[in-house]
């Protein structure tokens, strides 16, 4: 069995508020807010950088988990690629910094699916190593710093914001137990949404810096093949998830879904037949990328108390693209 015993987070201090976004990108206040779904986010302070809050996150989560950091086997890595350094092994930087000394680490990339991939292999650790009894998966997200608040294209990326986020996964004890998961991807979307400048197509130079941003080739084209795709496989991802860990859909205590507008938010959950009252929109978060599940998790166990044998499925997706998602069932105490 895998479980996942505590979640820790760090969300920074300063706020963006609709307001803000409105001032810096020309769209009125109440769209930001009401049809875009942002009332405010979390954004970066000093220090606040995006390895270090993952590590914030992660001490936050073993003093819930009641371990030491020498507990720990192994940790995953989800911090995102836009970090302290270019090339930098933040799994490793992490563990030395945790005083994790018997563990190894390892980085997973997947965007904003890394973090429910990260939970899936924390159990297919178990499986495959009896070795193994307590993984350790933290990240930090910090990828609004890259957001052209002038650039119409990118206004879908205007949720993005930072944090940092954690779980403590092991073998028993209270907690979630990690089930079965389900995941699609659709390569064609690989180059839509990009940032231009600084990899090897285009080095950074003096000239291309106003580039270092997200950018979208062709939006009309993304936004019309997305919704060709999207949508249908974001409900597979979650229904299939539900099926393999024997969940139903009508069943669940909580939904965690990643941070969207508003309108979709409610479609996703017609359409799968789960109540409102079963998720929580993240509106005074943005989006914090592959932490939005963890963060909708701990919310969700903040707001309510779930009782033993309540199912939960976190789901994500992300640019790339990706959809992911996995079941989970509150252990008894």
């Amino acid at each position: 069995m895998a479980v996942l015993r505590a979640v820790g987070l760090y969300i920074p201090t300063p706020r963006q508020t609709a307001a803000d976004i409105a001032a810096a990108s020309g769209i009125p206040e109440a769209v930001v807010r009401d049809k875009m779904g942002i009332v405010e986010k979390p954004v970066p302070g000093e220090g606040d950088h995006t390895n270090e809050m993952g590590i914030r996150a992660a001490r936050e989560a073993l003093r819930k988990a009641g371990l030491s950091p020498d507990s720990v086997d192994v940790i995953i890595s989800i911090t995102e690629e836009y970090q302290e350094y270019v090339l930098q092994s933040p799994g490793i930087a992490a563990a030395h910094a945790l005083g994790c000394r018997r563990a190894w680490a390892y980085d997973l990339g997947q965007r904003c699916g890394a973090g429910v991939l990260a939970l899936k292999q924390a159990r297919d650790l178990f499986i495959a190593d009896p070795s193994v009894q307590v993984v350790l998966v933290c990240g930090g997200y910090r990828n609004g710093d890259l957001v052209d608040y002038q650039d119409q294209a990118t206004r879908f990326l205007f949720n993005l914001s930072a944090g940092g986020a954690a779980a403590v996964i092991s073998r028993d004890g209270p907690g979630f137990e990690l089930l079965e998961s389900a995941f699609a991807i659709d390569g064609s979307f690989a180059e839509d949404v990009i940032i231009p400048v600084g990899g090897t197509r285009e080095p950074a130079r003096p000239d291309n810096l106003h580039n270092l941003r997200f950018r979208v080739r062709d939006y009309e084209n993304l936004k019309q093949r997305l919704e060709e795709r999207s949508m249908q496989l974001f409900e597979q991802v979650i229904r299939s998830a539900c099926a393999r860990s024997g969940l139903e859909l009508d069943q669940l205590a909580h939904l965690a879904l990643p941070h969207f507008k508003p309108a979709a938010h409610r479609a996703v959950l017609a359409q799968l037949g789960v109540p409102e009252d079963r998720s929580i929109h993240l509106a005074h978060f943005g989006h914090m990328g592959q932490l939005d599940p963890l963060l909708s998790l701990q919310l969700a166990c903040d707001r309510r108390q779930l009782a033993p044998g309540a199912a939960v499925v976190l789901a994500s997706a992300g640019i790339g693209y990706v959809w992911n998602a996995i079941g989970c069932r509150k252990t008894a105490a």
